[in-house]
């Protein structure tokens, strides 16, 4: 009889291996984008994913303000807030948002797909959106990824 061992192995903050990852948003579809960006920070794209563990990569995401939404969801689709204070409730369309602040549309994307909780917010942190093609992570060398081929 042949006795194999199998451990089954978690990964921890020792043990993760995060790298840089650096995306186009150029053309790309609002929801497909922040679903592909969404995994990547999750780490679910790895094959040591722990589900309570943040081992994701660190993503930048340029060119934010060329996004763009299948249908009529520009004029259509919006997106509310509360100021806090009795009859407060604001709405902004996505076309108004993308002219007043261009990351906030893939930012509320992303984050709506990442976890509920502490460990989300960890995850969101990881998360960098620039209007534009130059970031500020040069110094971390981010490996470009074509999200066609990824999954």
């Amino acid at each position: 009889m042949d006795t194999l061992s199998y451990k089954t192995v978690s990964a921890n903050k020792a043990t993760v291996n995060k790298q840089w990852v650096l995306v186009d948003a150029e053309g790309q579809t609002l929801g497909r984008l922040a679903s592909k960006v969404a995994i990547m920070l999750r780490g679910k794209n790895k094959p040591n994913y722990t589900p309570h563990v943040d081992c994701g990569d660190n993503v930048i995401v340029i060119n934010a303000e060329k996004i763009t939404m299948t249908g009529n969801k520009m004029q259509t689709k919006t997106y509310i807030r509360h100021t806090g204070y009795p009859g407060g409730q604001r709405s902004l369309t996505a076309a108004e948002l993308i002219v007043k602040k261009p990351i906030g549309l893939v930012e509320k994307a992303v984050k709506g797909m990442l976890p509920k909780n502490k460990l989300g917010a960890d995850l969101f942190r990881n998360l960098k959106v620039y209007e534009g093609a130059s970031h500020n992570q040069e110094a971390q060398k981010p490996v470009a990824i074509n999200l066609e081929s990824f999954k």
